[in-house]
């Protein structure tokens, strides 16, 4: 139990040591100038490359576009025309674009948005607007916690001298983080 408990502790101890700091990041963004937003307005007229045969427009041909000629970037998390009017937006740790194209004339406006290091720290450590590859690394974080917090609790239950103290340490621990939550929630 104890070398489980060990390199485990090790192997997590830097994702440990990220999530402890970007959570009091998340609850103090002001710390460090996290509340900052920087916004860039943008427009012009897409290129007639990105029509399609139908008199439509290929979006994803648009969203190259701008992402070569405007530095674009983020996910796409919807795109879609209604009547003449098309929109894509890109969303990313601490990063969001809109942008709005009329299908017929092919002028477009763009808004970007993109916080600061602090709020970028945020969004990974809660996952918001990450990959999937992000979202794993958040998976075997907990599942290494959870290791860690059950392999401590086993070396506490085999020590006769400190099971006892352990235990209502843990109960201590119970009510606290219960009562706190009972009393967020309400």
């Amino acid at each position: 139990m104890r070398w489980s408990h060990v390199y485990i502790s090790m192997i997590a101890f830097v994702v440990i040591g990220f999530f402890g700091i970007t959570g009091l990041l998340l609850n103090h963004p002001s710390w460090l100038g996290g509340d900052e937003t920087v916004t860039t307005l943008f427009d012009g007229t897409l290129p007639d490359s990105v029509r399609d045969g139908d008199g439509g427009v290929e979006f994803l041909l648009v969203s190259e576009f701008l992402r070569s000629e405007h530095g674009v970037a983020g996910e796409v998390t919807n795109f879609d025309q209604i009547g003449n009017e098309g929109s894509i937006n890109y969303t990313g740790p601490a990063y969001g674009a809109s942008v709005r194209f009329d299908v017929e004339t092919l002028d477009y406006t763009a808004r970007v948005t993109e916080e600061q290091f602090v709020n970028a720290m945020r969004d990974l450590h809660t996952g918001s607007d990450t990959n999937s590859a992000w979202n794993w690394v958040i998976d075997i974080a907990a599942g290494m916690l959870v290791a860690v917090a059950i392999t401590g609790l086993g070396i506490q239950l085999f020590m006769r001298k400190r099971r006892t103290s352990a235990l209502q340490w843990l109960a201590v621990g119970a009510v606290v983080v219960v009562v706190l939550g009972w009393l967020t929630l309400v």
